[in-house]
Protein backbone atom coordinates (compact mmCIF):
# COMPACT_ATOMS: atom_id res chain seq x y z
CA UNK A 1 0.00 0.00 0.00
CA UNK A 2 1.32 3.37 -0.93
CA UNK A 3 1.90 6.15 1.44
CA UNK A 4 -0.38 8.74 1.62
CA UNK A 5 -0.01 12.31 1.34
CA UNK A 6 -0.52 14.19 4.83
CA UNK A 7 -0.47 17.77 5.32
CA UNK A 8 -0.10 18.77 8.28
CA UNK A 9 -1.69 21.96 10.21
CA UNK A 10 1.03 25.19 9.34
CA UNK A 11 3.64 25.86 12.32
CA UNK A 12 3.56 28.84 14.76
CA UNK A 13 6.98 30.28 14.33
CA UNK A 14 8.25 31.98 17.73
CA UNK A 15 11.69 32.56 17.39
CA UNK A 16 13.21 35.14 20.19
CA UNK A 17 16.69 36.14 19.77
CA UNK A 18 18.08 39.95 20.47
CA UNK A 19 20.17 39.31 16.90
CA UNK A 20 19.01 40.58 14.21
CA UNK A 21 19.89 38.57 11.56
CA UNK A 22 19.09 35.38 13.66
CA UNK A 23 15.56 37.06 13.53
CA UNK A 24 15.78 37.67 9.85
CA UNK A 25 16.84 33.82 9.20
CA UNK A 26 14.03 32.24 11.19
CA UNK A 27 11.37 35.15 9.57
CA UNK A 28 12.89 33.40 5.97
CA UNK A 29 11.56 30.22 7.10
CA UNK A 30 8.96 31.25 8.52
CA UNK A 31 7.01 33.06 5.16
CA UNK A 32 8.15 29.73 3.40
CA UNK A 33 6.38 28.10 5.69
CA UNK A 34 3.36 29.87 5.65
CA UNK A 35 3.07 30.25 1.52
CA UNK A 36 3.86 26.46 1.76
CA UNK A 37 0.94 25.93 3.92
CA UNK A 38 -1.58 28.09 2.04
CA UNK A 39 -0.55 25.94 -0.87
CA UNK A 40 -0.82 22.46 -0.56
CA UNK A 41 -1.00 21.29 -3.64
CA UNK A 42 2.57 22.61 -4.47
CA UNK A 43 3.90 18.84 -2.96
CA UNK A 44 1.52 16.43 -4.73
CA UNK A 45 3.42 16.46 -8.19
CA UNK A 46 6.25 15.80 -5.96
CA UNK A 47 4.94 12.95 -3.73
CA UNK A 48 3.54 11.68 -7.19
CA UNK A 49 6.98 10.79 -7.88
CA UNK A 50 8.33 9.45 -4.08
CA UNK A 51 5.36 7.82 -3.52
CA UNK A 52 6.74 4.09 -5.07
CA UNK A 53 10.50 4.88 -3.80
CA UNK A 54 9.55 5.66 -0.55
CA UNK A 55 7.30 2.26 -0.55
CA UNK A 56 10.48 0.36 -1.35
CA UNK A 57 12.19 2.45 1.50
CA UNK A 58 9.53 1.47 3.92
CA UNK A 59 9.75 -1.80 3.00
CA UNK A 60 7.98 -5.02 4.55
CA UNK A 61 6.70 -4.84 8.17
CA UNK A 62 6.49 -0.96 8.21
CA UNK A 63 9.69 -0.77 10.01
CA UNK A 64 9.86 2.89 9.10
CA UNK A 65 8.95 5.86 11.61
CA UNK A 66 5.56 7.67 11.70
CA UNK A 67 7.41 10.83 10.15
CA UNK A 68 7.34 8.86 6.51
CA UNK A 69 3.63 9.58 6.93
CA UNK A 70 4.13 13.21 5.74
CA UNK A 71 7.65 12.46 3.52
CA UNK A 72 6.80 14.02 0.79
CA UNK A 73 6.61 17.28 2.12
CA UNK A 74 9.40 16.55 4.25
CA UNK A 75 11.24 15.63 1.24
CA UNK A 76 10.40 19.05 -0.50
CA UNK A 77 11.45 20.78 2.77
CA UNK A 78 14.95 19.21 3.23
CA UNK A 79 15.73 20.05 -0.89
CA UNK A 80 14.16 23.58 0.13
CA UNK A 81 16.82 23.75 2.88
CA UNK A 82 19.31 22.28 1.02
CA UNK A 83 19.04 25.14 -2.09
CA UNK A 84 19.31 27.84 0.89
CA UNK A 85 22.02 26.63 2.53
CA UNK A 86 23.98 25.56 -0.25
CA UNK A 87 24.97 22.14 1.33
CA UNK A 88 25.28 18.80 0.43
CA UNK A 89 22.71 15.96 1.06
CA UNK A 90 24.97 14.99 4.09
CA UNK A 91 25.40 18.38 5.57
CA UNK A 92 22.27 19.35 5.18
CA UNK A 93 20.64 16.11 7.46
CA UNK A 94 23.22 16.93 9.92
CA UNK A 95 22.16 20.94 9.85
CA UNK A 96 18.14 19.97 10.31
CA UNK A 97 19.19 16.92 12.33
CA UNK A 98 20.76 19.59 15.08
CA UNK A 99 18.45 22.34 14.81
CA UNK A 100 15.27 22.29 16.72
CA UNK A 101 13.88 25.36 14.55
CA UNK A 102 14.39 23.62 11.03
CA UNK A 103 12.75 20.19 12.62
CA UNK A 104 10.26 21.79 13.04
CA UNK A 105 10.30 23.63 9.35
CA UNK A 106 10.73 20.36 7.89
CA UNK A 107 8.61 18.88 10.20
CA UNK A 108 10.13 15.96 10.72
CA UNK A 109 9.73 17.22 14.90
CA UNK A 110 11.01 14.42 17.21
CA UNK A 111 10.53 11.91 15.36
CA UNK A 112 13.99 10.04 13.61
CA UNK A 113 15.94 11.85 11.11
CA UNK A 114 15.67 10.55 7.41
CA UNK A 115 19.44 8.98 6.37
CA UNK A 116 20.81 11.16 3.88
CA UNK A 117 21.35 8.15 1.73
CA UNK A 118 17.36 7.77 1.74
CA UNK A 119 16.85 11.39 0.46
CA UNK A 120 19.43 11.04 -1.98
CA UNK A 121 17.37 7.93 -3.96
CA UNK A 122 13.77 9.66 -3.19
CA UNK A 123 15.62 13.28 -4.53
CA UNK A 124 16.83 11.05 -7.91
CA UNK A 125 13.11 10.09 -7.82
CA UNK A 126 11.99 13.24 -8.86
CA UNK A 127 12.06 14.17 -12.80
CA UNK A 128 13.15 17.54 -14.50
CA UNK A 129 8.98 17.57 -15.32
CA UNK A 130 7.88 17.85 -12.21
CA UNK A 131 10.02 20.79 -11.09
CA UNK A 132 8.46 22.44 -13.96
CA UNK A 133 4.94 21.56 -13.06
CA UNK A 134 5.52 22.62 -9.17
CA UNK A 135 6.65 26.16 -10.97
CA UNK A 136 3.86 26.51 -12.76
CA UNK A 137 1.55 25.87 -10.05
CA UNK A 138 3.52 28.19 -7.79
CA UNK A 139 3.37 30.97 -10.89
CA UNK A 140 -0.44 30.50 -11.12
CA UNK A 141 -0.83 30.42 -7.43
CA UNK A 142 1.07 33.88 -7.27
CA UNK A 143 -0.84 35.37 -10.41
CA UNK A 144 -4.01 34.68 -8.75
CA UNK A 145 -2.85 35.89 -5.38
CA UNK A 146 -1.73 39.36 -7.47
CA UNK A 147 1.88 38.81 -6.57
CA UNK A 148 2.65 38.65 -10.55
CA UNK A 149 2.13 41.18 -13.23
CA UNK A 150 2.38 39.92 -16.66
CA UNK A 151 3.20 44.00 -18.45
CA UNK A 152 7.15 43.06 -18.74
CA UNK A 153 9.06 40.27 -19.86
CA UNK A 154 12.71 39.99 -19.65
CA UNK A 155 15.03 37.12 -21.48
CA UNK A 156 18.35 36.34 -20.78
CA UNK A 157 20.38 33.05 -20.87
CA UNK A 158 23.38 31.60 -19.11
CA UNK A 159 25.53 28.13 -18.65
CA UNK A 160 25.49 25.75 -15.89
CA UNK A 161 28.63 24.07 -15.57
CA UNK A 162 28.73 20.06 -15.29
CA UNK A 163 30.60 18.76 -12.53
CA UNK A 164 34.24 17.54 -14.69
CA UNK A 165 37.53 17.94 -15.32
CA UNK A 166 39.53 20.09 -17.87
CA UNK A 167 38.75 17.78 -21.09
CA UNK A 168 42.42 17.35 -22.59
CA UNK A 169 42.76 14.30 -24.78
CA UNK A 170 45.57 12.61 -22.43
CA UNK A 171 43.73 12.70 -19.28
CA UNK A 172 40.56 11.09 -21.07
CA UNK A 173 42.56 8.62 -22.25
CA UNK A 174 43.96 8.35 -19.10
CA UNK A 175 40.06 8.19 -17.53
CA UNK A 176 38.82 5.47 -19.94
CA UNK A 177 41.82 2.91 -18.86
CA UNK A 178 41.74 3.40 -15.10
CA UNK A 179 37.40 2.84 -15.30
CA UNK A 180 37.86 0.00 -17.50
CA UNK A 181 40.90 -1.22 -15.51
CA UNK A 182 38.53 -0.56 -12.16
CA UNK A 183 35.89 -2.63 -13.91
CA UNK A 184 38.28 -5.38 -15.22
CA UNK A 185 39.54 -6.00 -11.74
CA UNK A 186 35.99 -6.64 -10.10
CA UNK A 187 34.90 -8.91 -12.74
CA UNK A 188 38.13 -10.71 -11.86
CA UNK A 189 37.34 -11.38 -8.90
CA UNK A 190 33.62 -13.02 -9.71
CA UNK A 191 34.79 -14.98 -12.91
CA UNK A 192 38.65 -15.27 -12.90
CA UNK A 193 38.35 -18.34 -15.70
CA UNK A 194 36.94 -15.46 -17.84
CA UNK A 195 38.92 -12.78 -17.28
CA UNK A 196 42.34 -14.45 -17.22
CA UNK A 197 45.80 -13.40 -15.71
CA UNK A 198 46.59 -10.91 -18.09
CA UNK A 199 48.25 -7.94 -16.45
CA UNK A 200 47.21 -4.12 -16.51
CA UNK A 201 49.15 -1.28 -16.63
CA UNK A 202 47.76 1.14 -14.53
CA UNK A 203 50.92 3.22 -13.79
CA UNK A 204 52.61 3.18 -17.08
CA UNK A 205 49.46 4.78 -18.30
CA UNK A 206 49.23 7.16 -15.51
CA UNK A 207 52.80 7.94 -15.94
CA UNK A 208 52.71 8.74 -19.85
CA UNK A 209 49.85 10.71 -19.39
CA UNK A 210 51.98 12.71 -16.79
CA UNK A 211 54.64 13.45 -19.63
CA UNK A 212 52.03 14.70 -22.50
CA UNK A 213 50.33 16.93 -19.33
CA UNK A 214 54.67 18.03 -18.90
CA UNK A 215 55.48 18.96 -22.59
CA UNK A 216 55.89 22.25 -23.49
CA UNK A 217 55.36 24.21 -27.11
CA UNK A 218 57.29 24.07 -30.09
CA UNK A 219 57.76 21.65 -33.57
CA UNK A 220 59.89 19.71 -31.14
CA UNK A 221 57.27 19.34 -28.50
CA UNK A 222 54.76 18.69 -31.14
CA UNK A 223 56.86 15.29 -32.50
CA UNK A 224 57.11 14.63 -28.83
CA UNK A 225 53.78 14.37 -27.89
CA UNK A 226 52.94 12.66 -31.06
CA UNK A 227 55.43 9.59 -30.10
CA UNK A 228 53.68 9.88 -26.56
CA UNK A 229 50.06 10.17 -27.62
CA UNK A 230 50.94 6.92 -29.78
CA UNK A 231 51.88 4.82 -26.71
CA UNK A 232 49.04 5.95 -25.32
CA UNK A 233 46.44 5.22 -27.63
CA UNK A 234 48.03 1.68 -28.28
CA UNK A 235 47.34 0.88 -24.49
CA UNK A 236 44.14 1.80 -24.28
CA UNK A 237 43.28 0.00 -27.90
CA UNK A 238 44.61 -2.62 -26.05
CA UNK A 239 42.42 -2.67 -22.83
CA UNK A 240 38.81 -1.69 -25.17
CA UNK A 241 39.94 -4.64 -27.07
CA UNK A 242 40.39 -7.03 -24.23
CA UNK A 243 36.94 -5.55 -22.34
CA UNK A 244 35.41 -6.52 -25.75
CA UNK A 245 36.02 -10.01 -26.11
CA UNK A 246 35.82 -9.94 -21.89
CA UNK A 247 32.30 -8.86 -22.18
CA UNK A 248 31.21 -11.37 -25.28
CA UNK A 249 33.14 -14.20 -22.66
CA UNK A 250 30.77 -13.23 -19.60
CA UNK A 251 27.86 -12.82 -21.70
CA UNK A 252 27.98 -16.16 -23.33
CA UNK A 253 28.58 -17.36 -19.44
CA UNK A 254 25.55 -15.41 -18.03
CA UNK A 255 23.52 -17.07 -20.71
CA UNK A 256 24.63 -20.73 -20.67
CA UNK A 257 23.44 -20.72 -17.03
CA UNK A 258 22.89 -17.85 -14.32
CA UNK A 259 22.78 -20.95 -11.69
CA UNK A 260 26.36 -21.33 -11.75
CA UNK A 261 27.56 -18.06 -12.21
CA UNK A 262 28.57 -16.38 -9.08
CA UNK A 263 25.88 -13.14 -8.24
CA UNK A 264 24.47 -12.97 -11.45
CA UNK A 265 22.94 -10.05 -10.80
CA UNK A 266 26.01 -8.33 -10.22
CA UNK A 267 28.07 -9.77 -12.86
CA UNK A 268 25.21 -8.45 -15.29
CA UNK A 269 25.24 -4.95 -13.73
CA UNK A 270 29.19 -4.65 -14.05
CA UNK A 271 28.99 -6.05 -18.10
CA UNK A 272 26.80 -3.45 -18.94
CA UNK A 273 29.26 -0.72 -16.78
CA UNK A 274 31.53 -2.19 -19.00
CA UNK A 275 29.71 -2.15 -22.32
CA UNK A 276 28.51 1.72 -21.50
CA UNK A 277 32.50 2.89 -21.06
CA UNK A 278 33.85 0.83 -23.44
CA UNK A 279 31.60 2.66 -26.31
CA UNK A 280 32.64 5.77 -24.73
CA UNK A 281 36.26 5.34 -24.42
CA UNK A 282 36.25 3.66 -28.44
CA UNK A 283 35.00 7.55 -28.84
CA UNK A 284 37.42 8.91 -26.89
CA UNK A 285 40.15 7.02 -28.95
CA UNK A 286 39.05 8.05 -32.22
CA UNK A 287 38.67 11.56 -31.28
CA UNK A 288 42.25 11.55 -29.94
CA UNK A 289 43.60 9.84 -33.23
CA UNK A 290 42.07 12.45 -34.97
CA UNK A 291 42.94 15.70 -33.16
CA UNK A 292 46.53 14.70 -32.25
CA UNK A 293 48.18 12.02 -35.21
CA UNK A 294 46.30 13.48 -38.29
CA UNK A 295 46.16 16.65 -36.70
CA UNK A 296 42.45 16.71 -38.15
CA UNK A 297 40.16 20.30 -36.25
CA UNK A 298 36.84 17.62 -34.61
CA UNK A 299 33.90 19.56 -34.25
CA UNK A 300 32.98 20.45 -31.03
CA UNK A 301 29.13 19.07 -31.31
CA UNK A 302 31.46 15.04 -32.43
CA UNK A 303 33.58 15.74 -29.00
CA UNK A 304 33.07 13.86 -25.50
CA UNK A 305 34.02 16.08 -23.31
CA UNK A 306 33.58 13.61 -19.94
CA UNK A 307 33.94 10.04 -19.44
CA UNK A 308 31.26 10.67 -16.53
CA UNK A 309 28.97 13.51 -17.66
CA UNK A 310 28.85 12.43 -21.37
CA UNK A 311 26.07 14.71 -22.54
CA UNK A 312 28.04 17.77 -21.56
CA UNK A 313 28.40 20.56 -24.24
CA UNK A 314 31.68 23.17 -24.81
CA UNK A 315 29.94 26.12 -25.01
CA UNK A 316 31.97 29.69 -25.84
CA UNK A 317 29.85 32.88 -25.07
CA UNK A 318 32.36 35.44 -25.41
CA UNK A 319 32.99 36.22 -21.71
CA UNK A 320 36.40 37.70 -20.36
CA UNK A 321 36.62 36.00 -17.55
CA UNK A 322 35.67 32.89 -18.52
CA UNK A 323 35.54 32.32 -22.86
CA UNK A 324 34.66 28.71 -22.96
CA UNK A 325 32.36 26.70 -20.22
CA UNK A 326 31.65 23.16 -19.94
CA UNK A 327 27.86 22.26 -19.43
CA UNK A 328 24.59 23.28 -21.07
CA UNK A 329 22.96 26.70 -21.90
CA UNK A 330 19.50 27.41 -19.92
CA UNK A 331 17.09 29.76 -20.64
CA UNK A 332 14.91 32.36 -17.70
CA UNK A 333 12.31 34.64 -18.40
CA UNK A 334 11.18 36.83 -15.58
CA UNK A 335 8.82 39.43 -14.46
CA UNK A 336 9.00 42.70 -13.06
CA UNK A 337 8.82 41.86 -9.56
CA UNK A 338 11.82 39.30 -10.17
CA UNK A 339 9.70 36.04 -10.44
CA UNK A 340 10.76 33.22 -13.09
CA UNK A 341 7.88 32.82 -14.72
CA UNK A 342 9.54 30.02 -16.73
CA UNK A 343 13.12 28.44 -17.40
CA UNK A 344 14.28 25.97 -20.46
CA UNK A 345 17.29 23.67 -20.17
CA UNK A 346 18.69 22.62 -23.12
CA UNK A 347 20.47 19.84 -24.41
CA UNK A 348 22.08 20.77 -27.09
CA UNK A 349 22.78 24.74 -27.56
CA UNK A 350 20.26 26.19 -29.49
CA UNK A 351 19.98 29.79 -31.57
CA UNK A 352 18.72 32.35 -29.63
CA UNK A 353 16.28 34.18 -31.73
CA UNK A 354 14.34 31.02 -32.16
CA UNK A 355 13.63 31.15 -28.38
CA UNK A 356 11.06 34.29 -28.26
CA UNK A 357 8.30 33.11 -29.74
CA UNK A 358 8.03 29.78 -27.19
CA UNK A 359 8.60 32.33 -24.65
CA UNK A 360 5.96 34.77 -25.11
CA UNK A 361 3.96 31.53 -25.87
CA UNK A 362 4.99 30.35 -22.02
CA UNK A 363 4.05 34.34 -20.73
CA UNK A 364 0.32 34.42 -22.80
CA UNK A 365 -0.69 30.92 -20.71
CA UNK A 366 0.32 31.97 -17.63
CA UNK A 367 -1.06 35.56 -18.06
CA UNK A 368 -3.91 35.25 -20.62
CA UNK A 369 -1.93 37.83 -22.72
CA UNK A 370 1.52 39.28 -24.28
CA UNK A 371 3.63 41.84 -22.15
CA UNK A 372 3.74 45.42 -23.01
CA UNK A 373 7.36 45.19 -23.26
CA UNK A 374 9.88 42.69 -23.93
CA UNK A 375 13.41 42.78 -23.73
CA UNK A 376 16.81 40.95 -24.21
CA UNK A 377 20.18 40.75 -25.04
CA UNK A 378 21.58 41.35 -28.61
CA UNK A 379 21.74 37.68 -28.91
CA UNK A 380 17.96 37.38 -29.69
CA UNK A 381 18.46 39.80 -32.59
CA UNK A 382 17.85 38.23 -35.62
CA UNK A 383 16.27 41.16 -38.39
CA UNK A 384 14.71 44.48 -38.15
CA UNK A 385 11.89 42.89 -39.79
CA UNK A 386 11.53 40.19 -36.75
CA UNK A 387 11.09 43.02 -34.20
CA UNK A 388 8.26 44.66 -36.64
CA UNK A 389 6.65 41.64 -36.40
CA UNK A 390 6.69 41.39 -32.73
CA UNK A 391 6.00 45.03 -32.34
CA UNK A 392 2.11 43.82 -33.89
CA UNK A 393 1.70 42.55 -30.69
CA UNK A 394 3.67 44.00 -28.08
CA UNK A 395 4.61 48.01 -27.50
CA UNK A 396 7.99 47.94 -26.44
CA UNK A 397 10.05 45.33 -28.04
CA UNK A 398 13.91 45.95 -26.62
CA UNK A 399 16.40 43.97 -28.65
CA UNK A 400 20.28 45.51 -29.79
CA UNK A 401 21.77 44.67 -32.51
CA UNK A 402 25.15 43.34 -32.44
CA UNK A 403 28.07 45.03 -34.99
CA UNK A 404 27.56 48.04 -36.73
CA UNK A 405 23.91 49.69 -37.06
CA UNK A 406 21.66 51.24 -39.86
CA UNK A 407 19.84 54.56 -39.45
CA UNK A 408 16.66 52.68 -38.74
CA UNK A 409 18.59 50.57 -36.07
CA UNK A 410 20.14 53.59 -34.51
CA UNK A 411 16.66 55.23 -34.50
CA UNK A 412 15.07 52.12 -32.54
CA UNK A 413 17.98 52.01 -30.00
CA UNK A 414 17.81 56.16 -29.54
CA UNK A 415 13.91 55.35 -28.47
CA UNK A 416 13.66 56.35 -24.47
CA UNK A 417 11.14 53.80 -23.91
CA UNK A 418 13.70 51.52 -25.70
CA UNK A 419 16.85 52.94 -23.42
CA UNK A 420 13.81 52.50 -20.46
CA UNK A 421 13.26 48.62 -20.94
CA UNK A 422 17.17 47.76 -21.52
CA UNK A 423 18.03 49.25 -18.00
CA UNK A 424 14.81 47.16 -16.72
CA UNK A 425 16.51 43.81 -18.55
CA UNK A 426 20.08 44.40 -16.80
CA UNK A 427 18.28 43.44 -13.52
CA UNK A 428 17.91 39.46 -14.69
CA UNK A 429 21.88 39.71 -14.32
CA UNK A 430 21.03 39.95 -11.02
CA UNK A 431 18.71 37.28 -10.65
CA UNK A 432 21.07 35.11 -12.48
CA UNK A 433 24.32 36.01 -10.06
CA UNK A 434 21.91 35.20 -7.23
CA UNK A 435 20.99 31.82 -8.96
CA UNK A 436 24.88 31.12 -8.67
CA UNK A 437 26.41 32.50 -5.66
CA UNK A 438 23.57 32.07 -3.09
CA UNK A 439 21.63 29.25 -4.30
CA UNK A 440 24.66 27.04 -5.98
CA UNK A 441 24.04 26.55 -9.52
CA UNK A 442 26.94 28.04 -10.90
CA UNK A 443 27.77 24.39 -11.29
CA UNK A 444 25.50 20.84 -11.49
CA UNK A 445 27.38 18.67 -8.90
CA UNK A 446 24.45 15.81 -9.71
CA UNK A 447 25.60 12.65 -12.05
CA UNK A 448 23.38 12.23 -15.58
CA UNK A 449 21.20 14.94 -17.91
CA UNK A 450 18.20 14.18 -16.13
CA UNK A 451 19.43 14.67 -12.26
CA UNK A 452 20.79 18.09 -14.24
CA UNK A 453 17.72 19.48 -15.49
CA UNK A 454 15.70 18.70 -12.57
CA UNK A 455 18.49 20.56 -10.32
CA UNK A 456 17.85 23.76 -12.31
CA UNK A 457 14.33 23.62 -12.04
CA UNK A 458 14.61 22.71 -7.80
CA UNK A 459 16.35 25.82 -8.07
CA UNK A 460 14.62 28.15 -9.73
CA UNK A 461 11.67 26.84 -7.49
CA UNK A 462 13.77 27.78 -4.65
CA UNK A 463 14.33 31.09 -6.12
CA UNK A 464 10.92 31.67 -6.57
CA UNK A 465 9.54 30.92 -3.03
CA UNK A 466 12.10 33.64 -1.57
CA UNK A 467 10.91 35.93 -3.83
CA UNK A 468 7.39 35.71 -3.33
CA UNK A 469 7.97 35.76 0.80
CA UNK A 470 10.38 38.44 0.94
CA UNK A 471 10.47 40.59 4.38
Amino acid sequence: MRPEFNNQPQLNFQPCSSLEITNAYYAKYAAIDQLLGQHPELVHPLHRDIAEPLECEKGEGDSQPASFKCASETVLRLLICMCIEDLSLRQVVVRVDDSNYLRQFVRVYNDPMIDFSTLCRLRGAVCPATWEEINRLLGRAARQAGQLSGASLRLDTTVVETNIHWPTDSALLWDTYRVLARLVKRLRELVPAAVGKRRLHLRKVKHLQQKIARVGKGRAAAATLKKLYLQLIARVRSLLSWCADLSAAVQRQLQAGRATTPAPALLGELLEQVQHYHALGQRVVEQSWRRVIQEQAVPNAQKLFSLFEPHTELIKRGKAGKPVEFGHKIQIQQVASKFITAYDVFPSQPAEPQLLTPALRKHKQLFGHYPQTLTADKGYYESMEDLARLGQKISVVAIGKKGKRSPRQAAWEADPLFRHAQRFRAGIEGSISFLKRILGLARCYLKGWEHYAAAVGATVFVHNLLILTRC
